[in-house]
């Protein structure tokens, strides 16, 4: 044992303790006895019992073991133990700060505050640590009592409007606006879901669920892929089995695709750029912009272009594309879709889409632009010189490959 005692045994103040209480603690969860900890230590049993419950030898303040020595009470270290609770205890009457005594425990200081705020003493607010953890022990089990299932009022009120078809969320707004003072009348409507769906609980009425709009007694998962429902009936072809001459943007005819969206969501203009010459081509959608309308329109627009610049479309996985299979049956361009929140994957449609903001700002309707509009809008696009093609312009670029 590293540990000796001091053979100096005259008072020496609770600072000078610090080495031998780190000690003690040691021991006690090596499973020692109290009394032979104190005899290894050397201290009185009863300094050893205060340091125990949290309370120093003589009630005076007391130093607090070193910074990063905690006593490593059995449990998951994810919650709180006893040991902690000692340790925050004997540091609040230390008036030891909230942050320095969660530096010292390497928790949030915010997992101190509520700690303190939840678990002391109802009365006179003083924190005793075991008292603190008999309430969190006491708060711990599962599964609780629902608060619907404990309020026979709120259960009425809840199963009276579900058999209006109200839907959860009605409900709890129309809780909250009848008893804007009672708060036990006050629940989340996804509280009203868990009622109804999950088994055992018996809170509301099972037969209440078919009043749902989605007539289903039981709750269906989203969250596992295989569960998914299909993006789109047609399988999507990932940006990670594109060709790999469509990276390195060495051959021409492969191209980027995108909506800008209009004023509301309800007008939209399909930009389309060649990855390897930046040469920009607009969509005209002046109806809508469906994936009925966004397919007709690609499949005009490719078709003025020379089969060895129709090579591949990639796109976002955006809603528009959703007969992209009936436009690679129409045209044999495949499509390849971008990974989700992933708009680097198409940097030079996300570019483009950028300079084309100061033709069509945002918050304005798109509608209203004709068709010659755009293709004189993307004729300028197409004479700009570009650093990144030596200062020549996209049209040039292409012109060159045409002629090639």
């Amino acid at each position: 044992m590293d540990f000796e005692i001091r053979g100096d045994r005259t008072a020496q103040g609770p600072v000078k303790l610090s080495r031998e209480r780190a000690e003690y603690s040691r021991l006690v969860q090596q499973g020692y006895s109290n009394k032979e900890a104190c005899r290894l230590v050397g201290i009185d049993e009863r300094t050893g019992r205060k340091w125990r419950n949290g309370r120093s030898a003589d009630g005076r303040q007391k130093a607090a073991p070193p910074i990063g020595t905690v006593v490593p009470p059995c449990g998951s270290s994810r919650y709180l133990r006893e040991g902690d609770r000692i340790h925050i205890a004997d540091r609040l009457r230390e008036k030891a700060t909230v942050r320095a005594i969660a530096a010292e425990l390497g928790r949030s200081p915010s997992t101190i505050s509520r700690e303190i705020r939840r678990n002391r003493h109802p009365v006179g607010g003083q924190y005793r640590p075991h008292a603190a953890q008999a309430r969190a022990d006491a708060r711990r089990p599962r599964p609780k009592p629902g608060k619907i299932g404990q309020n026979p009022e709120l259960r009425d009120f809840i199963q009276s409007r579900l058999r209006l078809r109200w839907s959860p969320e009605q409900i709890c707004q129309a809780l909250r606006a009848q008893f804007p003072q009672r708060p036990e009348m006050h629940v989340a409507h996804e509280t009203v879901y868990q009622a109804l769906y999950i088994q055992g609980r018996g809170e509301l009425r099972r037969e209440l669920a078919r009043a749902l709009r989605t007539g289903r007694a039981r709750r269906k998962p989203r969250r596992q892929a295989q569960q998914r429902q299909p993006r789109f009936s047609a399988p999507m072809v990932m940006i990670s089995e594109r060709p790999a001459e469509a990276e390195d943007r060495a051959v021409p005819g492969h191209w980027e695709g995108d909506l800008i969206i209009g004023k509301d969501g309800k007008s939209a203009i399909g930009t389309l750029v060649e990855r390897a010459t930046r040469y920009v081509m607009l969509l005209h959608l002046p109806g809508d912009h469906g994936a009925e309308s966004v397919r007709d329109a690609l499949v005009t627009t490719v078709e003025t272009l020379p089969s060895h610049l129709t090579r591949s479309l990639t796109w976002d996985q955006g809603s528009e594309m959703g007969a992209h299979g009936a436009f690679t049956v129409a045209t044999g361009i495949p499509v390849y879709f971008c990974d989700p929140a992933s708009p680097w994957q198409r940097g030079s449609n996300e570019n483009t889409n950028g300079l084309l903001r100061q033709y069509f700002p945002k918050g304005t309707d798109l509608s209203v632009h004709p068709r010659e509009h755009l293709d004189a809008v993307a004729a300028e696009l197409n004479g700009r010189p570009r650093k990144t093609l030596g200062w020549e312009t996209p049209a040039e670029r292409l012109h060159k490959l045409l002629a090639a």
